[in-house]
């Protein structure tokens, strides 16, 4: 059965969700994505969106970038997503992904035309997905010769559609060589994240993960996993640029993100993470995750949005 998607203002199947290919997004790249991730709780039957809001907050935020000018407020985009479960009733994990995009047919680059007017373009779809990458075996990574792109290029900060591109050079490259996945170092040749994932790592006990202005996405999974580390481990998160030679002497790796989730790193380079182990801090602050996501910890609730259907 075709799936149901929210497209140009109304809930579509997905069959019709179709733009015309002189699109300007289509051509340039002029969008802001978010992935949100809904997971299905076996024992309750129903889907928790996981941070909601804070996805939506940031996909608004985002959108100044590009001078997007989206009529919805946080609540509708997520009375919105609500309603597409409703429609969709999924019985797994399930992927959410929105597009606010320059819905212009320009042609030109400019984010505006003459009329200083580009119109603005919203879609909301949902997939099954499970896991991004392996989770449980720890990953095999490389340094990425390719360089995250700058804010003062185009801004990482946000999810832009056409500064993906750096993101699938790197990740294709990586693949390619017989790697799970990259870190990518900025132009300053220190590490920002991972390809389309934030990093952290831990030395000595201590956790540690790159500051914002180090050109990385300004992670919502990030957040929590600083928060979940200082409130249930009682360990508190150094923010600090990383050298590219800490990845190969740290004792612990690992990714996070929507997708990602919490991915251990047991391999950087041909060199082993500590032990060539998945970490025990990296497993432990996995399993609290998935308990916070999947609705199990009460006083986590509040990140979670139930669906009824």
């Amino acid at each position: 059965m075709d799936s149901v998607v929210y497209f140009s203002g109304k809930f579509v199947p997905l069959r019709e969700a179709n733009i015309n290919i002189m699109t300007h997004a289509f051509q340039y790249g002029t969008g802001i994505f978010e992935g949100i991730r809904g997971y299905w709780n076996t024992d309750e039957k129903k889907i928790f969106i996981f941070r909601m809001k804070e996805h939506f907050i940031r996909l608004k935020n985002n959108c100044k970038l590009l001078r997007l000018e989206l009529d919805k407020s946080v609540d509708e985009l997520c009375q919105i997503t609500v309603e597409l479960m409703q429609k969709n009733k999924p019985t797994c994990d399930t992927y959410i992904r929105p597009n606010v995009y320059k819905a212009g047919i320009i042609v030109g680059p400019s984010l505006i035309n003459k009329n200083g007017k580009n119109p603005t373009g919203l879609s909301i779809c949902s997939m099954p997905m499970g896991d991004y990458v392996d989770i449980l075996k720890g990953l095999h990574v490389c340094v990425s010769s390719w360089t995250r792109v700058d804010d003062n290029a185009i801004p990482p900060r946000g999810k832009i559609q056409g500064s993906y591109v750096n993101t699938a050079l790197a990740k294709t490259d990586a693949l390619l060589t017989g790697f799970d996945d990259s870190i990518v170092l900025n132009s300053n040749g220190h590490v920002t994240e991972g390809s389309a994932m934030n990093l952290f790592i831990v030395r000595d006990g201590v956790l540690i993960t790159t500051p914002v202005t180090s050109n990385i996405l300004e992670g919502i999974t990030r957040t929590t996993i600083i928060e979940l580390a200082k409130k249930e481990l009682g360990i508190e998160t150094e923010i600090r640029e990383i050298d590219r030679t800490e990845l190969y002497v740290c004792d612990e790796a690992f990714f996070c993100g929507t997708g990602a989730q919490v991915s251990p790193i047991t391999m950087v380079d041909n060199r082993a993470v500590g032990d060539g182990k998945v970490g025990s801090l990296s497993k432990k602050l996995q399993d609290i995750y998935f308990d916070v996501v999947r609705g199990k910890k009460k006083e986590y609730l509040k990140w979670c949005s139930a669906v009824n259907y």
